[in-house]
């Protein structure tokens, strides 16, 4: 057995006046909704701690970052470069409408073979979910026993960070992070609720029905100073409310929705048709699934929430009002379909229309046979670790929306009133970037020409 990994121990640094505090102690992991993609994530940090897997995916585990010219050969690991907390560092609650710990509902959502899951059962056993905050309006085609009760929001709420205070004290967790992978809720839009601290606790107190359980959530972890990241395609922190909160308490927030299967392929894809100007008259994406994720989404109102986070992606990538010829009249459907003998292989078609010189039209076939679990649980790691080190940094923490997190989203938070980036090179660069600025290195721009000089 491969020794255990070490964190990553840095002490505080200070680089043209920025400020990173070294990541001591443990660093506390909540979540809310402990089904296929939290336990697949928590079952995979334990297996790799173990030395029996490799952290495949995660660009805080296995990536580099280049400094200085490329004639310099400094490509060291991020991990490295910057203080990350190490995998050893991190202690895992959650919350769950169902009460299976999280072995036996790592077997149930049957991504993870037995073999390997009995290697981490020892761990995972000792995982089991707090009752969680929810509501049968909001995720119409699931529900459970292991649920809250509360005179109002506000209670439910206040019930949330009395969990929090009490996960920090008994797991001895200096620092704690809640990243939420529960299911997708109904489309709710922003209302006057949602506008202000005063409102929304207004709205907790009255049982607002544009209040949803995700909110709660949010709204307990910012009270208590801590980072919120939104897997999901919910509202959830993109309000103005959470906004406020999140720069209020240095408790930074990011979100929404997990970049996995289909539109990831999209923004690889996107970019390079722009640019290589080349025409689009339609895409057309089918979805089919067979996890609690799918049986979800047959229910429209979740469906809406999805589908307005899968839609906005090319129409940012491809700037139709900058280029009307090429993608000014494109016609772009999405189809999610529950077929439950899919399980959590997901299977992403899509069939898309270009055009190239002289109008001429062309096709490309794409069928990603993806594992969205997999995809995601890298995922979730990476925005854990960058969350933490974004609240330890004196130049990130009073920001509130932590946008160059985009990499890993669907739909980008982004400050009120500016487009998101949909690129994911651009994405990456500015990641990357974003680490660079931190540690006071030269930002990387590509322009070379002082090669040639």
């Amino acid at each position: 057995m491969a020794t255990r990994q070490k964190s990553a121990r840095t002490e505080t640094k200070k680089h043209n006046g920025s400020e990173i505090q070294s990541p001591k102690g443990k660093l506390g992991v909540m979540i809310p909704g402990m089904g296929a993609v939290a336990t697949t994530f928590v079952a995979g940090v334990e297996a790799v701690r173990k030395g029996i897997a490799k952290p495949i995916g995660s660009l805080t585990q296995m990536g580099t970052i280049r400094l200085g010219k490329r004639t310099d050969a400094r490509s060291p690991k991020i991990k490295e470069f910057v203080p990350l907390a190490g995998l050893d560092d991190l202690v895992f609650t959650g919350w769950d409408i169902f009460e299976d710990d999280m072995y036996t509902a790592a077997k149930t959502a049957g991504v993870l073979d037995r073999e390997l899951l009995d290697q981490v059962k020892p761990f995972l056993s000792t995982i089991k979910p707090r009752k969680a905050v929810f509501d049968h309006n909001y995720v119409k085609k699931i529900d459970g026993p292991n649920v809250k009760k509360g005179k109002n929001k506000m209670d439910l709420a206040e019930q949330v960070r009395a969990d929090i205070r009490d996960f920090k004290k008994t797991s001895g967790a200096t620092r704690l992070i809640t990243i939420w992978c529960g299911s997708t809720e109904s489309y709710i839009e922003p209302t006057a609720a949602h506008q202000t601290v005063k409102s929304f606790e207004k709205a907790l107190t009255q049982n607002d029905e544009n209040v949803a359980p995700s909110m709660i959530y949010a709204y307990a972890s910012l009270m208590e100073g801590v980072p919120f990241a939104n897997g999901a395609p919910n509202l959830t922190v993109d309000l103005p409310v959470m906004h406020e909160l999140s720069r209020k308490n240095e408790a930074p927030i990011c979100g929404k929705d997990f970049k996995t299967g289909q539109t990831l392929i999209k923004t690889i894809l996107a970019p390079g048709f722009k640019a290589r100007m080349i025409g689009l008259n339609g895409w057309f994406s089918t979805n089919i699934l067979g996890n609690r994720d799918g049986e979800v989404l047959e229910d429209p109102g979740s469906f809406k929430t999805k589908e307005e986070s899968k839609l906005s992606v090319l129409e940012h990538i491809l700037q139709p009002e900058l280029y009307p010829e090429l993608y000014g009249n494109f016609t772009h459907k999405v189809r999610i379909n529950y077929y439950p003998p899919r399980g959590d292989n997901k299977e992403g078609w899509d069939n898309i229309d270009i055009f190239g010189w002289l109008g001429y039209p062309m096709q490309i076939k794409v069928d990603f046979l993806c594992r969205d679990s997999i995809l995601a649980a890298p995922i979730v790691l990476d925005l854990i670790l960058f969350m933490d080190l974004a609240q330890r940094s004196a130049k990130l923490r009073g920001l509130g929306i932590q946008e160059w997190l985009s990499f890993y989203f669907k739909s980008p938070m982004t400050a009120p009133g500016l487009y998101p980036e949909h690129d994911l090179f651009i994405q990456l660069m500015k990641l990357k970037n974003t680490l660079r600025h931190l540690r006071g290195e030269g930002l990387i721009t590509h322009l070379g020409l002082e090669y040639y000089d």
